[in-house]
């Protein structure tokens, strides 16, 4: 996540990294990954299952990024959502703020792979925003993902017609070796620009990553270019 994170910053950005569940600097290993993720199930802030509805910890990062674009200025904010965060850059399309949301395979609720965590008036909600401002959603996952499926895709593209983006990399195109957790837990090609990332010329991984970059310069550096088009392809570097 801190790589991540300095590639943003390298790319121009400021980057604001909220620490919401987890010890930071932790190695993911199983036990440790898997007793965070417990912890969050059960927190009030967090909601995991279907039906429940959007977490309420994404009103405090709806606030997070109106403070953000006070302090830094620009047009707006990027979003980066991943796995058990990943529907939050969505919900956070909410704030007008935020102009480039990107999920990350998204992986709420967990007990239903076909089911979005927004309750249906939030998704019309965001729906229109993005249609109002010409924005729209760049979403990432492995084909053989287990906790961010197809059917999730699926639904998130009903919901947000062409403003959702689908990018869906082949399960080869993942790191063979990642960390514990991501190994014995998850236990499938899941993290795409961070765990399952691999940094090399040509692979697919570093691919998505320069694209998620060329989406924020797009967005953030260049909004007198207009609006772009959501089935136009994004520049990579």
């Amino acid at each position: 996540m801190a790589r991540f994170a300095r590639w943003v910053r390298d790319a121009g950005f400021t980057v604001y990294v909220p620490s919401l569940f987890g010890r930071d600097g932790a190695y993911p290993r199983a036990a440790e990954g898997l007793a965070a993720v417990r912890r969050a199930c059960v927190s009030a802030e967090f909601r995991a299952f279907a039906g429940q509805g959007s977490s309420p910890v994404t009103n405090w990062l709806r606030a997070l990024a109106r403070l953000a674009h006070a302090e830094c200025g620009g047009p707006g904010v990027g979003a980066i959502g991943m796995c058990f965060t990943g529907n939050f850059a969505l919900t956070m399309v909410l704030e007008p703020a935020v102009l480039a949301p990107v999920l990350c395979q998204p992986s709420l609720p967990l007990d239903d792979p076909g089911a979005l965590e927004s309750p249906p008036a939030e998704l019309a909600a965001a729906r229109a925003r993005l249609e109002r401002d010409g924005l729209s959603v760049l979403a990432y996952r492995f084909a053989g993902d287990r906790h961010c499926t197809a059917a999730r895709f699926a639904a998130y593209s009903t919901a947000l017609g062409e403003r959702f983006v689908a990018r869906v990399l082949p399960d080869s195109a993942a790191h063979p070796s990642p960390p514990p957790f991501f190994a014995e837990v998850v236990a499938s090609p899941h993290s795409v620009v961070t765990a399952h990332l691999v940094d090399a010329e040509g692979e697919p991984t570093r691919a998505a990553r320069d694209e998620i970059l060329a989406f924020l310069r797009l967005r953030l550096h260049a909004r007198a270019l207009g609006p772009r088009e959501p089935d136009q392809e994004i520049p990579c570097r």
